[in-house]
């Protein structure tokens, strides 16, 4: 077996073990957050599951396709140093997909959260009318009863 096979071997090795221990992780935390997102169980759940399979059909593909070497690979230093640049690409680009989808779902989870904070958490149980203010036509607001008024003798 040559050097450049070896490499292939380790880097497919690699990048698919990094790869599954990844979207398992993300399968098995984001599926709390896929619930708040979503509030339904049914829907998270369904949806973690294609996010997953989604997740692992990208990073599968791109390990795939950069795959192969672009020199020869003659000893076990220039093998390394090619499996370096590969897993590190290969972690960059994991990363990147997962920000890219935390980003994605924190805005799905933002668009879910608005009409339910535009409501009151309490129904209105009375009116309070408006205070004068000071301007044009108003009197001026009587000072707030916490404030310390100069008394006779401090004036």
């Amino acid at each position: 077996m040559t050097w450049t096979v070896t490499t292939y071997l380790l880097y497919l090795a690699i990048s698919t073990a990094l790869t599954v221990w990844v979207g398992r992780t993300l399968y098995r935390n984001g599926s709390v957050f896929l619930v708040e997102v979503f509030a339904q169980e049914g829907l998270a759940k369904a949806v973690n599951h294609l996010l997953v399979v989604g997740f692992y059909l990208v990073n599968f593909g791109f390990v795939s396709l950069f795959l192969r070497a672009t020199g020869g690979i003659r000893n076990a230093q220039e093998s390394i140093e090619a499996l370096s640049v590969k897993v590190g690409i290969v972690l960059l680009v994991l990363g990147g997909m997962h920000f890219m989808n935390m980003f994605v779902l924190n805005r799905f989870r933002r668009r879910g959260m608005a009409p339910r904070q535009t409501r009151p958490p309490v129904a209105p149980d009375a009116w309070t009318p408006p205070q004068p203010g000071p301007g044009p036509g108003y009197p001026p607001a009587p000072p707030p009863p916490y404030m310390h008024r100069p008394g006779p003798a401090q004036a």
